[in-house]
């Protein structure tokens, strides 16, 4: 139940390959499918999706440099405004400090009360929109009790491992579990805070609204549900969902967000407020008007997706079962062509992609998170140009 503090597609379809999938969470597999939708997409008038071009149908990637390595359960990743980069350990509950020059990890210190287990643990996190003048950080991450979301204070003026002030709890009350955490975490372009969250296991509570998990949260950033939601009084703004950990806005600030699948299909939603998207009576493309589709789904082997970015009409997404970095073209808000995969298997599986101005992004690497093959170096930061 609600607890909180504080004022709280006809487009190009991809020929689907093997349909053996194995698991849920985020583990590794063999190769499988993908698929494109064809369906309207939720959200936006076919007036408007007429009018906007697609980017190219192919793509490329280059990497441009490591930025850091040596890095322990890295999951959640923020650009700072004068430059550096800040990463969350998922294990070690600490935020650490990255000069974007040099590399240089300084640990900022740990977030006091995270409980890591399983999936669970010190998660996504995010800038204060304030951030020139308050210099918070918001952090989602498990508990002895719930998933929650807190606010720290940054002083980089005190020593290293000191610089977190005492967490400052916005939103609790979200299920935890083994598997199935969800945690990431951004501010909108409406300056509103959005969570995605998972079903800790329990399906059912995906299609109880009146549930935390299995949800988008959209949030003040003192933690209330925010104005125009589309349930009044609660903070669910789409519910239906397995397990979110990836969000990201495209230049008209339409909501994106990928989705673990169990054993058929992993998904990229267009997020609609108020929208179901079907988890547990639907899993990827269902033929029930009930249930919003995907743009895009992939069996999970290739997938199991994570974190999301958007890039000149273009969703990059980070793959953790599948290794890979998927491209996938959007012409509004539906996938203009067949998604294309790069570096696969080359840095092993994939947690976070953050837009990083221009054509570049940041790809956070995820091997030392119990279920990949750290090799010398894991985990690391690496930047990219995408196109």
């Amino acid at each position: 139940m609600i607890v909180q503090r504080r004022a709280v597609s006809a487009v190009l379809a991809a020929a689907a390959l093997l349909l053996t999938a194995g698991c849920s969470a985020e583990g590794g597999g063999s190769p499988s499918g993908i698929g494109t939708s064809t369906g309207a997409a939720p959200g936006t008038a076919p007036a408007g999706r007429a009018t906007e071009p697609a980017p190219p149908a192919r793509g490329s990637v280059t990497v441009l440099r490591t930025v850091a390595e040596g890095l322990k359960t890295p999951w959640g990743l923020a650009p700072l405004p004068g430059g550096g980069l800040l990463v969350s350990s998922r294990d070690d509950g600490t935020i650490v400090r990255i000069d974007g020059k040099t590399g240089r990890k300084t640990v900022l210190g740990k977030v006091s009360g995270v409980l890591p287990a399983g999936e669970g643990g010190l998660l996504g996190i995010a800038l204060s929109p304030g951030y020139a003048s308050d210099h918070m950080i918001y952090a989602y991450f498990t508990s002895a009790s719930d998933n929650r979301i807190v606010r720290v204070l940054y002083d980089e003026h005190k020593p290293a491992g000191e610089q977190l002030g005492a967490p400052d709890t916005v939103f609790k009350g979200i299920p935890k579990g083994v598997i199935h955490n969800g945690g990431r975490i951004a501010f909108g372009p409406d300056g509103m805070l959005y969570a995605g969250t998972g079903e800790s296991g329990e399906r059912g509570l995906a299609q109880d609204k009146k549930s935390l998990g299995g949800k988008i949260l959209r949030l003040t950033p003192e933690g209330e549900p925010a104005p125009g939601n589309p349930f009044p009084g609660s903070p669910v703004y789409s519910y239906g969902h397995r397990n979110v950990e990836g969000l990201a806005w495209d230049d008209r600030q339409r909501l994106f967000a990928s989705e673990f699948g169990q054993d058929t299909w992993d998904e990229l939603n267009a997020i609609k407020p108020g929208g179901n998207y079907g988890w547990p009576r639907a899993e990827g493309r269902s033929s029930d008007a009930a249930f919003q589709n995907p743009i895009a789904q992939w069996h999970p082997d290739v997938a199991s997706p994570s974190g999301i970015a958007w890039v000149k009409g273009v969703i990059w997404m980070a793959g953790l079962r599948g290794r890979r970095l998927w491209r996938i073209p959007l012409k509004g808000t539906e996938a203009s062509a067949a998604p294309q995969a790069f570096l696969t298997g080359r840095y092993g599986r994939l947690r976070t992609v953050v837009a990083a101005g221009g054509d570049k992004v940041w790809l956070v690497t995820s091997n030392t998170d119990g279920r990949g093959r750290p090799e010398k170096g894991d985990d690391r930061v690496l930047e990219l140009e995408v196109r």
